[in-house]
């Protein structure tokens, strides 16, 4: 059974549990990072985690496997452990983000294709493209809008 939360308490024990997740997430649909990159990436997650507004968590048997997080009406992240993918987790917490969060716009990486498309079937649509992410890596991104 899946449940979710908004995080009150940013442990050091599930910061390391949300990078965990993220990490497994990202071997699994970011085809387009080599090893090096993922490891060059890891670093900034547990600040991102700790940083971003609003922390939702989605919870299998009092055990993270998924998370969102918003601020200012953007879908900053959202990681699912790929045991749970499918499975309607991810459109439970975008969902949620949308309608108590007031999320309307979010930005993906161009080479995720799933990710793009679980967006559009939510209701985003593209409304710019780049050729780099924001370190400048030639990683192009989506800006979608709901």
């Amino acid at each position: 059974m899946n449940s979710y939360f908004i995080v009150t308490e940013r442990t050091p024990e599930l910061i390391d549990q949300l990078t965990r997740v993220w990490e497994s997430s990202v071997r699994a649909t970011h085809d387009f990072l080599s090893e090096g990159e993922i490891a060059e990436i890891k670093p900034f997650v547990p600040q991102a985690l700790a940083g971003v507004e609003t922390l939702v968590v989605a919870e299998r048997d009092g055990e993270p496997v998924g998370f969102m997080g918003a601020q200012d009406g953007r879908l900053e992240m959202l990681f699912l452990d790929p045991d749970v993918r499918g499975q309607g987790l991810g459109r439970q917490l975008l969902t949620h983000g949308i309608e108590r969060l007031g999320v309307t716009e979010l930005t993906v990486n161009e080479q995720n294709p799933q990710a793009v498309g679980f967006y559009e079937h939510m209701g985003f649509s593209t409304y710019r493209r780049t050729d780099l992410d924001e370190e400048g890596r030639p990683y192009p991104l989506l800006y979608m809008r709901l």
